[in-house]
């Protein structure tokens, strides 16, 4: 069995341990592959979108998709909202994790810290995917985070 292998099984095992029913606001909804590597999740977070007429609304109920590339761990997996959230570090194509990523981290890790960007307990308007987010945040920093659920209790 490859490292890479064991990596993915040992992944799968926290995930599904701690994500199939246990954490109140990360939910499993799909996985592909044996061991999986690729993960759909749905997140119950406080966040907010932008709306096309400009406006901030708020949502609840957001899903995110984790794919793991072929030099997984060495390399961050892939991540990306599949419902729309409007942060700094978030856009239609992905999540930046990558400046944060260390092999050692593991997945159910890295999606408590997705979860507190979703909230936004976690954002940086130095370096944003999202200028527009990113100056809403600066704005706004006194009324944040959104949601201060502490997401990682159940780790």
């Amino acid at each position: 069995m490859t490292p890479r292998i064991r990596r993915l099984i040992a992944d799968y095992k926290r995930v599904h341990e701690l994500f199939n029913g246990k954490h109140p606001n990360i939910k499993i909804i799909d996985m592909e592959g044996s061991p999986p590597e690729k993960y759909i999740l749905e997140l119950k977070i406080k966040s907010i979108r932008l709306e096309p007429d400009g406006l901030i609304s708020t949502v609840d109920i957001h899903s995110t998709e984790l794919f793991l590339p072929l030099d997984y761990p060495r390399r961050p997996p892939f991540c990306r909202m599949l419902t729309p959230v409007f942060h700094p570090n978030i856009d239609h194509q992905k999540i930046c994790i990558g400046d944060h990523w260390a092999a050692g981290e593991s997945l159910d890790q890295l999606l408590i810290r997705i979860a507190e960007m979703i909230a936004y307990q976690s954002y940086n308007i130095k370096s944003p995917l999202n200028a527009k987010a990113a100056a809403w945040t600066a704005q706004n920093i006194n009324n944040l985070p959104i949601d201060s659920t502490d997401f990682s209790r159940w780790l």
